[in-house]
């Protein structure tokens, strides 16, 4: 059932595979006589620096992999210099997962957003949010119902005992449903998350938090520009890893265009089918100043915790170096658009 949920997408599962496809079919065109032997990573996001330019993307029930779920993660997050975004379904609370920047002052921790239908509720989890210091909100635009995951609900899929959605069960004891017949999760967005949520909401959670504003979930260059209309200082280009709308194009496909869209009036992310330092090279070519990580880390901390999870950040950290040194880019400022081709052309 948790391998099932980790790794399964709506319907066919045709985006989640197309997620893939679409750095496949993207093509590297190097540069050669460069000099690169001394290669600089580092970025920053909203002012924030990150020793390389990956976050790890908000994904619900992470103690299904390991019983330190989203501690580790953030542990290992913060001892690479990447940012976390922690989810709001997450197995563990907003302030345990805090903690960490006792050790990790500078960590970057951002909190992930779903309005639910209790206005109180969710400005409860906001101001959580900020007194604990997170440095931004990421509002979840592309789920005002949950995608039909279908091996999900094969599975009836519901937290095992001794597992609770953390910051809901501690304001008003909500937790995943068992539903018969049914995935859990998609009963509880049913229940208690808002269909009705507009961009004229964003006015309201910005008037209830300073923290910047982000928004997750964004395919098409319209969209973007209505983002930044209201105030919002990233986005983040996403289908959701392929488990909402079954084909929804892919992330990266979406990319250029909200990066022209946008024409530098936010700072553009992307997360969606990354596996390698080729694939973040690719998604920081066509525009985005970061990338999210999601499965990967699942499967580091299902394996080995916080070292596991450590594990892939490093992987793909040296993956990264090494394509920016065999395309002839020192800095992640060399990265452009002349780097990609696609193989279609």
């Amino acid at each position: 059932m948790a391998l099932d949920y980790y790794s399964s997408g709506a319907g066919d599962e045709i985006t989640l595979r197309d997620n893939r496809a679409a750095f496949e079919r993207l093509k590297l065109r190097p540069r050669m006589l460069v000099d690169v032997s001394d290669r600089n990573l580092s970025t920053t996001i909203l002012g924030q620096p990150l020793a390389l330019p990956l976050l790890i993307a908000p994904m619900a029930f992470q103690c299904l992999a390991h019983p330190e779920g989203e501690i580790a993660t953030a542990k290992a997050a913060a001892a690479a210099g990447v940012g976390m975004v922690l989810s709001t379904l997450a197995t563990k609370t907003i302030e345990q997962v805090a903690e960490i920047r006792q050790h990790f002052p500078d960590a970057l921790q951002w909190f992930q957003l779903y309005i639910h239908k209790d206005r109180s509720l969710t400005r409860t989890l906001v101001e959580r949010a900020y007194n604990a210091g997170y440095k931004a909100l990421c509002l979840t635009v592309d789920a005002p119902m949950l995608g039909r995951r279908e091996r999900d609900q094969r599975n009836e899929f519901s937290l095992p005992p001794g597992l609770h959605a953390a910051n809901l069960a501690t304001i008003s004891g909500l937790d995943i449903p068992h539903a018969q017949g049914e995935s859990g999760l998609f009963t509880y967005f049913a229940q208690q998350l808002n269909p009705a949520l507009t961009w004229d909401d964003l006015a309201w959670l910005q008037s209830i938090c300073p923290l910047p504003l982000v928004i997750k979930g964004i395919l098409r260059g319209d969209d973007a520009i209505r983002a930044v209309e209201c105030g919002v200082k990233a986005i983040v280009v996403s289908n959701h890893g392929g488990r909402q709308l079954d084909s929804a194009i892919a992330s990266l496909d979406a990319l250029a265009e909200i990066v022209t869209a946008v024409d530098g009036k936010a700072e553009i992310l992307m997360d969606g089918g990354i596996r390698r330092g080729t694939d973040i090279l690719k998604a920081l070519a066509l525009g985005a100043k970061a990338v999210l990580i999601g499965r990967p880390i699942l499967w580091g901390l299902a394996v080995a915790g916080k070292a596991g999870a450590s594990h892939v950040i490093s992987l793909l950290q040296d993956e990264l170096s090494l394509a920016m040194a065999l395309s002839g880019c020192a800095k992640l400022e060399d990265i452009d658009s002349s780097l990609v081709k696609s193989a279609e052309k």
